[in-house]
């Protein structure tokens, strides 16, 4: 081992260098066949995870929407519940209305027959 003395340059703090071969360490060109089939499983199980995640998320989107749609519906049947309705019997009314007041009219059926009271 040679004594080292003090660098010319007068940097104390810079070490003396090693080979670029000494310092690089090459890995294994193939891993062990046990070390390969335990990362394929660790690879199955993460993916059989990930699916399981989404569908649960697709399911709990699906049931949202499902709500969602039972909800407007709802709202629809009890609107049509609380409407207030008069009838206008005489249709020479519907002649001397002004464009506004008929923007508001809608047909409706009063009388809707249900299935089972046709018997």
């Amino acid at each position: 081992m040679p004594v080292k003395g003090k660098p010319k340059s007068g940097k104390l703090w810079k070490s003396e260098k090693s080979r670029f071969r000494s310092m690089c360490q090459v890995k294994p060109l193939k891993s062990k066949w046990e070390k390969r089939l335990q990362q394929r499983q660790e690879r199955k199980d993460i993916l059989a995870h990930q699916a399981e995640l989404k569908e649960i998320k697709d399911q709990e989107k699906e049931l949202r929407k499902q709500r969602r749609r039972q909800k407007i519906e709802q709202k629809k049947k009890n609107e049509l519940k609380s409407e207030v309705v008069q009838v206008i019997r005489n249709t020479a009314k519907i002649k001397r209305m002004s464009k506004k007041k008929l923007r508001n009219i809608q047909k409706r059926d009063t009388n809707p027959v249900h299935v089972n009271s046709q018997k």
